[in-house]
């Protein structure tokens, strides 16, 4: 396949106009047209890698903690359709029996189509009884070394991050023991300045959804936010206009940069469908418009229904972001934070020829993955 006359996404975070082309399901520099071979004009849209999100939880009435094989399969199907074409769904807080059929289900998922499952997030269940969210209270579990191995194996070697509050007892002596068989991200807590920077010192490296379940920032209580910031951590940001509002969301882009902010979606079994009742992580939802909240609870949101692409749309239309920032924090530095840059993230020779071509107002009106049209 040749793509002619888009506006390329470069590895250098740039728009250039130019071709594409992508030959044995990866991009590569020749452009002489091979024989039969499809080519398609792209003129007036842009070329975009395929996104990578590596935090979402469920979409189109399924939940990635349902373990089965139809539930990975329709995420995969409905990521796919919206140029998400690499995926690391997130677990919630639960037993390590009920882990357990989770990871065996995404073992034995063969990526035949659709988007390709690259990992797992295991969100819970080490994190602050005091910052649930809409994690269940029932399943929460003390940092444990031996669990996340045993579940690591089970998996096949996926779990690519491991979210857990600092301050609870156990967290530091797990980060130290488990920072070079994963990437450890500080999650659901309550922790101080002092204890955040513990945490990275001894190997955390990352921030689960960005002021969401944290304290905030205070001048004389500078939080984790800030040990974030001063430790060059990557930190994720849900950009669905509910989660966080637009100025802090500049804010972080501004003051992380863009090589550093990872957008995600957190969405979950409601998002591609109409409002009404659902679930997540065992406890009931009620999802009105963009916004989903603990049925119980009204006042917790949880998680979103917007998809990754719709997050990263609505950081530049909606809220400032430059284009090619956030298509940066949507692509290639999830792809760098999981370690799979080599294949994902980017349109440069050799990656896999995943790519969205959308119009100047973000509408997608092609995505090509490994150098098939799908959409």
């Amino acid at each position: 396949m040749i793509l002619k006359n888009a506006l390329i996404y470069t590895p250098e975070h740039t728009f250039v106009p130019g071709d594409l082309a992508v030959r044995d399901g990866r991009i590569v520099t020749d452009l002489t047209p091979q024989p039969g071979e499809e080519v398609i004009d792209a003129g007036g849209l842009y070329a975009l890698p395929g996104l990578l999100d590596l935090h979402f939880h469920g979409a189109m009435g399924h939940d990635f903690c349902d373990a089965s094989e139809e539930a990975i399969q329709a995420l995969a199907d409905f990521e796919a359709s919206r140029g998400i074409l690499a995926i690391c769904p997130a677990t919630m807080t639960y037993s390590e029996e009920i882990l357990n059929g989770v990871m065996d289900a995404a073992a034995a998922h063969k990526n035949g189509r659709g988007a390709d499952l690259v990992g797992i997030n295991m969100e819970g269940p080490f994190i602050s009884p005091q910052k649930l969210g809409a994690q269940n209270p029932a399943y929460l579990h003390g940092p444990d070394v031996g669990m996340f191995r045993r579940l690591q194996k089970r998996s096949g070697g996926l779990i690519k991050l491991v979210d857990i509050a600092p301050e609870v007892e156990g967290a530091l002596d797990f980060i130290a023991q488990c920072k070079d068989e994963v990437r450890i991200s500080i999650a659901h807590t309550c922790t101080d300045y002092a204890t955040a920077i513990q945490a990275f010192d001894a190997g955390a490296s990352h921030m689960t959804h960005l002021y969401n379940a944290m304290p905030g920032i205070s001048h004389r209580e500078p939080g984790p936010i800030i040990a974030a910031l001063e430790k060059h951590a990557e930190v994720e940001l849900i950009t669905d206009n509910i989660h966080i509002h637009p100025a802090m969301v500049r804010f972080t882009f501004n003051t992380f940069g863009d090589d550093r902010v990872i957008l995600i979606a957190d969405s979950m079994m409601a998002c591609g469908l109409p409002d009404g009742q659902y679930s997540l992580g065992g406890q009931a939802v009620t999802v009105t418009g963009p916004r989903a909240t603990l049925t119980e609870n009204p006042g917790v949101i949880a998680g979103s229904a917007t998809c990754l692409y719709d997050c990263m749309k609505r950081a530049v239309l909606d809220m400032g972001v430059p284009l090619e920032s956030a298509v940066r924090a949507a692509s290639e530095n999830p792809a760098k934070s999981i370690g799979l840059e080599a294949d994902y993230g980017s349109l440069a020779p050799g990656r896999y020829g995943n790519i969205i071509l959308a119009d100047k107002a973000l509408n997608i009106q092609s995505v090509i993955q490994k150098g098939v049209r799908i959409v």
